[in-house]
């Protein structure tokens, strides 16, 4: 049978939930690929039997998605999370009071550099901001038993660091509250793994991040369900992808990216070529959108939550 595309209606003061019902009813191109998703966060988070992992790639935390994803944190939403090096240093660095500003995509970079500023996009960091961080993580360093220090995985660094942090608003700190554990395999790539090097020069710390394989592990053969939802690309589109291989594929799977596929990466793959390597197991809970995460995931997470709020009180 049929069924037929249905144009959207917009009123005034109308939900996000309402929108996206709206753009279920067209079900086609972004509109339809992005009403998919939040169907597919929704059962997520409703069905108990699903681990839900967040990975993390691109400026999210300082394109302002930080507190969305701390809240899903606290709200018990997602059960583990993959972040780039570099979200971990933002985070981090805006818990130490350090607010990124808001510039231009046309800026002069020459001008910046002389007023110490780095630029991302439209957006400014005070470097100041990573000298801070480093006295700050060699404190946190100085306060772990030399014991630990001798091999210590990524995720229980990460899990130490959101112990000290002091505001309820970082990604860090709500994991380490509600014992969510943070994966980094390319946290050498960032501004933190270089200060964790330069304190190895100095004191004992060794990293192994075989130990972090080893807890990935743990959950994935302990999941009934695997699902995952993806903003960037990257590494830990693929750790996260590549290790749901011992259970012969993710069950759900949502993806968010402004790559496209035609260059042959990762970050631009749709979530459909992962099914050849058995890191999705079907391509029935699959949505690939191609789109600027910043707007995607939070109109995303609204429209979930209302709908999720909405069968919770039936």
């Amino acid at each position: 049978m049929k069924k037929h595309i249905q144009h959207m209606t917009i009123k005034p003061g109308m939900t996000v939930g309402y929108l996206v019902n709206e753009m279920e009813k067209s079900g086609v191109l972004g509109a339809g690929k992005l009403a998919k998703a939040v169907d597919i966060m929704l059962e997520m988070f409703l069905d108990p039997d699903y681990t839900v992992f967040l990975a993390i790639a691109g400026p999210m935390v300082l394109g302002g998605l930080r507190k969305i994803m701390s809240d899903l944190v606290e709200g018990e939403y997602v059960n583990a999370i993959v972040m780039s090096g570099a979200n971990i240093v933002h985070d981090i660095v805006e818990s130490l009071g350090h607010k990124s500003i808001q510039g231009s995509f046309s800026a002069c970079d020459k001008e910046l550099r002389d007023k110490n500023l780095g630029r991302v996009s439209d957006i400014y960091i005070d470097q100041s901001g990573f000298e801070d961080l480093e006295r700050w993580i060699y404190h946190v360093l100085n306060c772990l038993p030399k014991f630990k220090k001798q091999s210590l995985s990524i995720y229980h660094l990460l899990h130490e660091i959101g112990k000290k942090i002091d505001d309820k608003e970082s990604i860090l700190k709500q994991a380490s509250i509600h014992n969510t554990p943070i994966f980094s395999p390319g946290i050498l790539d960032s501004m933190l793994g270089f200060h964790l090097w330069t304190y190895s020069q100095l004191e004992t710390l060794k990293i192994d991040p075989l130990l972090d394989f080893n807890r990935l592990s743990d959950i994935i053969f302990q999941s009934k369900k695997s699902g995952v939802i993806i903003l960037g690309g990257s590494i830990p589109k693929h750790y996260v992808l590549s290790a749901n291989i011992l259970r012969d594929g993710v069950d759900a799977a949502i993806q968010v990216t402004l790559d496209r596929p035609e260059g042959g990466s990762l970050s631009g793959a749709p979530l459909e070529e992962s099914i050849s390597w058995k890191k999705i197991k079907s391509g029935n809970h699959l949505a690939s959108i191609i789109g600027d995460a910043t707007i995607i995931f939070p109109i995303m997470v609204a429209a979930t939550l209302e709908k999720l709020n909405d069968k919770q009180r039936k």
